[in-house]
């Protein structure tokens, strides 16, 4: 469950981050100015910073498969470079950091899911923990 709402809050951060330049202005005829603003955008971010800390970290320590945390190392390092220096460098940067950071982070969580609920007869063996 908690993979699911990562994957799904992750992607939808990427979707924000890579559409809200173009978006910007509309924003407030369509009353969401809320999804401009960066400490909304920041508090996305941790949020899904640590949920992704402890769901990939607890998928590892049960599968001992490290892709997950491969993918998502960089992307939480992309996400929190974004909201960051970025955000106050360069708009075109930012989006494109943040943007490529949730991606990974949702790749992350979808593999990690994947891994979790696979139907092929996986076969735990002793590096499962479950």
């Amino acid at each position: 469950m908690a993979d699911r709402v990562g994957a799904v809050a992750s992607f939808l951060c990427a979707i924000h981050c890579a559409l809200l330049p173009f978006m910007i202005a509309a924003l407030p005829f369509l009353g969401m100015e809320f999804l401009a603003d960066h400490r909304f955008e920041r508090g996305f971010v941790m949020f899904a910073c640590v949920l992704a800390l402890l769901v990939l970290v607890r998928g590892f320590r049960r599968h001992r498969w490290s892709l997950p945390l491969l993918l998502a190392a960089p992307g939480l390092g992309l996400l929190l470079l974004g909201v960051t220096y970025a955000e106050s460098y360069s708009i075109v940067l930012h989006s494109a950091l943040v943007t490529c950071g949730g991606l990974l982070l949702a790749a992350a969580h979808f593999i990690n899911l994947r891994r979790d609920h696979r139907g092929d007869g996986h076969v735990h063996g002793p590096q499962c923990a479950h």
